[in-house]
Order: structure tokens, then sequence, then C-alpha cells
């Protein structure tokens, strides 16, 4: 077991490593860099740079230099914990991720839960009472959410709540608490924010998750300890929450292995439709 998972770490940080080289390369493939747009930034505003200037900032931030140079002094800085300065606004990168990072963890945590809140006691229901009305009703729906995209989804809701509410649902703050450091009131302002984006994102996983629970559920609602639980006469609800719905659960728990990525993954144009 130790070799195992030290095998697995040492592949992990190799692909990290692969990704890091990959993502600096395309990032410096396109012509120019950061001084060129900063040059061009100023002329646009009126101002003028010279070539000396420009070749002074590069020698400053080391931008002269072969690309596997700056590769390497960028990675050895990572590993002292330092990710450098956010050229575009001004701080470190560290403080510019972070905000957005702890933001994007909120929304997914919120919309994972949302999802299992809503995909377990339908996928059960479906189950239990498989090819009733609701069963239809419930399929229908979860198929239409995994049909439409989320950005096109968050537009509808926006839409929606401008035209018909007067409501604006952009945002994962009031303007009272946008700037505001961080507070009990500004957490609760956070958390009345949360809903429309977790259902944005949720909703299309909700469908997924629910055609597996019902799968799974049905699987086992047919095996003899089932039947045999029912022939002793153990109350209906006691027979189906206690046994297969354990046992149908471990698939279904498992899937968070690939739905925490596509909910992350989906909030990015969320998030830019949302403001």
């Amino acid at each position: 077991m130790a070799s195992h998972i030290a095998r697995r770490f040492l592949l992990a940080i190799l692909t990290v490593l692969a990704i890091s080289i990959l993502s600096f390369t395309i990032i410096h493939l396109p012509p120019g860099d950061y001084v060129t747009s900063f040059i061009a930034q100023m002329s646009a505003s009126g101002r003028s740079g010279s070539e000396a200037e420009a070749h002074a900032m590069r020698t400053q931030l080391g931008l002269d230099r072969p690309i596997y140079i700056q590769y390497l002094k960028w990675m050895g800085l990572i590993l002292q914990g330092n990710f450098g300065m956010a050229m575009e606004w001004g701080r470190p990168v560290l403080d510019v991720i972070g905000d957005r990072l702890t933001l994007t963890i909120v929304i997914s945590l919120a919309a994972i839960v949302f999802t299992w809140a809503l995909a377990l006691p339908i996928g059960i229901y479906s189950a239990v009472r498989r090819y009733s009305f609701l069963d239809y009703a419930f399929t229908f729906i979860g198929f239409i959410g995994l049909a439409i995209p989320g950005f096109m989804l968050a537009l509808i809701i926006m839409y929606v709540g401008f035209a018909y509410f007067g409501a604006n649902v952009g945002g994962l703050f009031s303007p009272d608490f946008a700037e505001a450091p961080w507070t009990w009131a500004r957490f609760w302002d956070l958390v009345k924010h949360l809903p429309i984006p977790a259902v944005v994102l949720g909703i299309p996983g909700t469908a997924q998750m629910i055609r597996i629970m019902r799968s799974n559920l049905l699987d086992e609602l047919r095996k003899p300890y089932v039947i045999t639980a029912r022939a002793r006469g153990l109350d209906e609800t006691r027979v189906i929450l206690k046994y297969p719905v354990r046992v149908a659960l471990n698939p279904f728990v498992s899937t968070i292995g690939y739905l925490l990525p596509y909910v992350v993954s989906g909030s990015i144009i969320v998030s830019l439709v949302l403001s």
C-alpha cells in the first residue's frame, strides 16, 4: 500500500510538472509580452514609451532571458511560496488567486450540496415508483436541465429576475458588501446570493445523479434479500432505506470524482454571465 501511494504521489508530481511546462509554453506562444501590452496601453492613453524603457523593463522582469531560464526561475520562486506579482492588478498573485479560488470553492460546494439534496430523494422515488407519472415528469425535467447549457440557464434566470421581479440576481454580494472585509454580515450576504449560481451549476449534474441513483436502486430492489425482508413483513420504508438505499449510495457517492471537476469548470462561464 505504501509503495502504491508513493508511486501515485510521484505520478501526480510529474503530471503537475508537465502541465506547468505546457501552460508556460502556451502562454509564451503569442507574439509580444507584458511589456509590449504595457507600451501599447501607454500609447493609447497618449503617453509614449521608448525602446530603452521597454528594454529596461524586460531586463528588470527577466523577460529578455531564454524561455527555459524564465521557467526555472518561475518554478524556483513557486517552490519558495512566491508566485510573483499580478501586473494588471498590482497585487501578489496569491492574493488575486485566493479571492477568486475561495469563492469558486464555495459556489462549487453549494452546487454539489444542491445536486445531492435534490437527486437523492428524486432518484429513490423514481426507482420505487417506476413508470409513474412523477417518474416520467422528473425524468423529463432532468433531461431538459441536462440539455440547456449553464450559461443559457443563467441568462434566462437573469432575464426573468429583471423582467418579472425587478431583482438583480447577478453577483455574489450586495453593493454594500462587495469590497467590505469579511464579517458575519458579509458571510450572510454571500449565503443569500448562493442559491442562484448553485442551481445553475447543479441542475445539469442533478439529472445525471438522478439516473445513477435510480438505476442502482432498481438493481438492488430486485435482489433476494429485499424480497426476503418484505416476506418477513418489515415496513416498506425500512426495507428500502435501511438496506438497498445504503448499497446504492456507494456508486452514487463515488461519482463526486467527475462531478466536482465538471462543476468547477462550468463555474467559469456561469461566473462571467452572473458577474
